[in-house]
């Protein structure tokens, strides 16, 4: 699924591809989608944090809730949760501010952190479409989880840069295939929320050729 500016991905498929390339293509090339108890959860915690167009003053720091970003570079595009904007001397220029200011996204998630390393993915993300908004490096950015309500700080490194970048050009060659990628079964499977659609049962079932050849060597 492209944004509305056309060729450029969602950021909200980063996590979906980390997840199970199947289940971002699924998604966001079939546009097929299904809920369950886990991602209706994280819906409605997002749905508290996001305030498009809102921006909180709390003495020199500025809270931007639902802030929309883009990377022209990347054709990737989506909106921050809340970027916070600290007063520095050596920030940079915000629209319609008189001062300068850090830029910190956080990212907001249900769960616990994520082993995996899918929601590092989906905050690098939005520090890659920020710093060339802004023309600015951002070194770390952290991600709230609501389960355990603490903040965990994600160090933006060269090689989370480069995993993204990749991942982000390949799914780009996915979609411009209109390819679903095959995959094996695993067990975060079984509380995918689109589990029925995807049957991955039938992915270690091999192939019909596969399958045709084992028939006719049985008989």
């Amino acid at each position: 699924m492209a944004s509305e500016d056309g060729d450029y991905l969602l950021i909200s498929g980063i996590k979906h591809y980390k997840f199970c390339r199947r289940r971002w293509a699924l998604v966001h090339i079939e546009q097929q989608w299904a809920e369950n108890a886990l991602t209706t959860d994280g819906h409605l915690m997002h749905e508290t944090v996001h305030d498009s167009g809102f921006t909180e003053k709390r003495g020199s720091l500025l809270l931007s809730r639902g802030m929309p970003v883009k990377s022209e570079s990347l054709k990737l595009s989506g909106i921050c949760d809340m970027v916070e904007l600290i007063k520095t001397p050596d920030g940079v220029t915000i629209s319609g501010r008189p001062d300068k200011y850090l830029i910190y996204p956080v990212e907001y998630k249900r769960g616990r952190p994520d082993e995996r390393g899918a929601d590092a993915w989906h905050l690098c993300a939005q520090v890659l479409c920020l710093e060339e908004m802004f023309a600015t490096d951002i070194p770390e950015g952290a991600i709230y989880y609501g389960e355990t309500r603490k903040r965990m700080i994600i160090p933006i490194t060269d090689e989370l840069r480069n995993e993204v970048r990749a991942a982000v050009y390949e799914m780009h060659e996915i979609l411009k295939r209109g390819h679903t990628p095959r995959v094996k079964p695993q067990k975060a499977c079984r509380n995918c929320s689109i589990r029925e659609i995807c049957n991955p049962s039938i992915m270690s079932r091999g192939s019909v050729r596969d399958y045709i050849k084992e028939v006719l060597n049985d008989n």
